[in-house]
C-alpha cells in the first residue's frame, strides 16, 4: 500500500506532494528509480479498499491480510490540504502536517481492520512499517506484532534483540522477520550465508518469537532452489525444537523504560540509549524487557531509568509506590534530575547534586586492587556532579582533568589528562536505589567503552545480587531464559557478526564454545537437566536455589532444559 505504480501513473493527482509541490518518491527524484508514494487522503484509499474487499470476497475466508508500507506520510496534495483545514490544522506547519499524517494512518488502520474482520473475525491483520515505539497506541489494530529486521539490509544485528524486548510485553503473539537475501529486499542473486540465517532464527527462538523468513518471487514465478535449501535447513532446526518453543515465554527481572521516541520509519532510535542498554545488559547476561512509561512495570524486581528520562509528577508518584512495595530503581545520566543537574526530581535517589560537570571528558577510578585495573578510565561524555547521600555508598570515584580542553588551552591530540580523585562519585547505591552520573547507555552505543559496562555491572551486583542467570564465557555469548509449563529453558547463542563491508556485518562461520558453566535461579531442585532437541542429560548440582551445570559445547546455539 502507498506504493502502487499503476495507480500513480493512472491517477497522478493521487501522489503525495512535498511542501514545494514536488511529488513524494522513494528514491527522491523524477529520474531516479523508486516508487511514487500515494496519498491516503486522496481517492487512492477507496481504490485500495475496493482491492481489499475483492480479495476478501474472492478468497473467502481469507486467513489474514498483511498491509505493508503503512507509514505516516505527510502530504501537501490538495486532498490533504483540504482535510487539514477541516480539522483546524495549518498545512503550512510541518508539525501539523506530521500530526495529520498520523491521524490519517490511525483512521486507515481502524477502517481496514474493520473491513477484514467483517468477513472473518479470526483473520489476522498486521500493518507493517509502523514505528514499534507506537505499539501502546496501535496494538488494538493488530492481531500480532512483527519485527521486520534484515540485519544485513540496513537494520543491523541490534534491531531485533532491542525491539523484541519491548514487543513481547504486549499481550499479542509476536514474530521475528528476516529474509534469505545477502542484503535487503529484492537483492536478487544475493544469498545470505546459512550461518547468518541460523543465527537470526535462533535469536527469534531464544526470545520466544515465531520465525518468519522472507523471499521475493522472481518475475518468472520460479522459486530459487538454493534459497529454499537454506530456508528449509533453518526451518528444520526450528521444527526439531518446537516442543520446547510452544507457549514458552521469557522470564525477566529488569525493566528498562523507553525514552519518548519520534515517528521514524524502521530505523528508529533514542540517541543510541536503547541500543547501548541492549548491548550492555545482554553482555552481562541479565534478563530484561523494555517498557513504556504508561505500561505495567511494577512486576519487575528492578527498573532502570536510562540517561535522560524526564520525570512527570504522575511518574514520580508511581515510582514512589513501586519503591514502597520493595521495587528497586537505577537512574543514569540526567534521569530523575533537572537539565542543569541542580534539582533532584526523585528524592529517593541516593545522591546529593552539585550541578553539571564543567568537563566534557572526565575519568573514573575503582578502588586499588579492583578487577578493572589500577588506572583512571576515560569517560567520553559529560556527567552530573554528585556525592553520596547519608546512608548511601559511593562505588566509584570521579577523577577530573587538569582543565577543560579548548582552542587556546590543550594537551596533545585528545582529552586533557586526569589530575586526581575529586570528591564526586561516578556511581552511588543504597538499599533500593542506585545512580550512575554518566549517560552510560548512549555512551556505550557510541564508544563501546568498557568502563560504562563495569559501572553498570557493579551497580547491578549491589542492587540485584541474585540474578536469574549467571554464566561464564565471552561477552559475545547471548543467554536468555524462557518458561514453559514445568520447564525453564536457557538458550545460549554464540555467533560472531563481523564487519565484512563498509556498512555490512556478516556471519559466515560458526565457532564452537566448550565447557561453559551456567547457574540458574530456581525455586526447587530440577528433576533433570538436558540439552534439546536430542535430550542428552547433563550433570548438575543444586545449591542455595541455584542449579549449576556445565554445557560441553555451544555450536552456535545450545538449548538447556531444566525440568522441575
Amino acid at each position: 500500500m502507498q506504493c502502487d505504480e499503476y495507480a500513480a501513473n493512472a491517477y497522478p493527482d493521487w501522489i503525495a506532494r512535498k511542501s514545494d509541490g514536488a511529488m513524494v518518491k522513494w528514491g527522491d527524484g523524477v529520474f531516479k528509480a523508486g516508487w511514487q508514494i500515494l496519498d491516503l487522503s486522496s481517492p487512492y484509499q477507496e481504490f485500495l479498499a475496493d482491492q481489499t474487499r475483492e480479495i476478501l470476497k474472492t478468497f473467502k475466508p481469507v486467513d489474514g491480510i498483511f498491509f505493508d508500507m503503512c507509514w505516516d506520510q505527510p502530504s501537501c496534495s490538495h486532498w490533504a490540504i483540504a482535510e487539514m483545514q477541516k480539522r483546524n490544522l495549518r498545512p503550512e506547519s510541518e508539525m501539523d502536517r506530521a500530526t495529520y499524517a498520523h491521524l490519517v494512518a490511525l483512521e486507515f488502520m481502524q477502517r481496514f481492520t474493520d473491513i477484514v474482520k467483517a468477513t472473518n473475525k479470526q483473520a489476522s491483520v498486521y500493518f507493517n512499517s509502523r514505528p514499534l515505539s507506537n505499539l501502546a497506541e496501535e496494538i488494538g489494530f493488530l492481531t500480532q506484532t512483527e519485527i521486520e529486521a534484515l540485519p544485513s539490509g540496513g537494520w543491523g544485528y541490534m534491531y531485533f534483540p532491542k525491539n523484541v524486548r519491548f514487543v513481547r510485553t504486549f499481550d499479542k503473539p509476536y514474530v521475528g522477520m528476516t529474509a534469505r537475501f545477502h542484503k535487503g529486499w529484492a537483492d536478487f542473486g544475493g544469498l545470505k550465508p546459512y550461518p547468518a540465517l541460523e543465527y537470526e532464527t535462533s535469536q527469534m527462538m531464544a526470545h520466544g518469537a515465531s520465525c518468519s523468513i522472507g523471499d521475493q518471487l522472481h518475475p518468472r514465478g520460479r522459486l530459487d532452489t538454493a534459497a529454499y535449501q537454506s530456508i528449509g535447513r533453518a526451518y528444520a532446526r526450528i521444527s526439531e525444537r518446537e516442543p520446547w518453543l510452544e507457549n514458552a515465554h521469557p522470564l525477566t527481572q529488569i525493566a528498562v523504560m523507553k525514552l519518548p521516541a519520534g515517528n521514524e520509519y524502521i530505523f528508529e532510535s533514542s540517541s543510541g540509549t536503547e541500543e547501548g542498554a541492549t548491548r550492555m545488559l545482554a553482555q552481562l547476561r541479565h534478563q530484561f524487557d523494555f517498557v513504556h512509561e504508561d505500561g505495567i512495570w511494577e512486576k519487575y524486581e528492578l527498573l532502570i531509568l536510562p540517561d535522560s528520562m524526564r520525570i512527570s509528577q504522575k511518574l514520580a508518584g508511581r515510582l514512589k509506590k513501586y519503591l514502597s512495595r520493595g521495587g528497586k530503581l537505577l537512574a543514569t545520566g540526567l534521569s530523575g534530575l533537572s537539565e542543569d543537574a541542580n534539582q533532584l526530581l526523585l528524592p529517593e535517589l541516593p545522591i546529593v547534586l552539585h550541578g553539571m560537570s564543567p568537563y566534557s571528558v572526565s575519568y573514573v577510578r575503582w578502588q586499588r586492587g579492583s578487577a578493572h585495573g589500577d588506572t583512571d578510565h576515560a569517560m567520553y561524555d559529560r556527567s552530573a556532579r554528585v556525592t553520596a547521600a547519608r546512608t548511601s555508598q559511593s562505588l566509584t570515584k570521579v577523577v577530573e582533568p587538569y582543565f577543560e580542553r579548548s582552542w587556546d588551552h590543550f594537551s596533545s591530540h585528545y582529552q586533557t589528562p586526569p589530575d586526581k580523585p575529586s570528591r564526586y562519585s561516578a556511581s552511588v547505591c543504597c538499599k533500593q536505589t542506585g545512580f550512575i552520573a554518566y549517560p552510560i547507555f548512549s555512551s556505550f552505543a557510541q564508544h563501546a567503552n568498557r568502563p560504562c559496562r563495569w559501572l553498570l555491572q557493579d551497580t547491578l551486583n549491589y542492587l540485584l545480587p541474585d540474578p536469574l542467570l549467571r554464566t561464564d564465557g565471552p561477552t559475545g555469548l547471548e543467554a536468555t531464559v524462557l518458561q514453559q509449563r514445568n520447564r525453564q529453558i536457557v538458550h545460549l547463542l554464540y555467533y560472531s557478526p563481523e564487519r565484512r563491508g563498509k556498512s555490512l556485518d556478516l556471519i559466515e562461520d560458526i565457532i564452537p564454545l566448550h565447557n561453559t558453566t551456567i547457574s540458574l535461579k530456581l525455586e526447587k531442585k530440577p528433576s533433570r537437566v538436558y540439552l534439546a532437541p536430542n535430550q542428552k542429560p547433563l550433570d548438575f548440582t543444586f545449591t542455595n536455589h541455584r542449579a549449576i551445570v556445565q554445557v560441553p559445547e555451544i555450536n552456535g546455539h545450545a538449548t538447556v532444559v531444566f525440568e522441575v
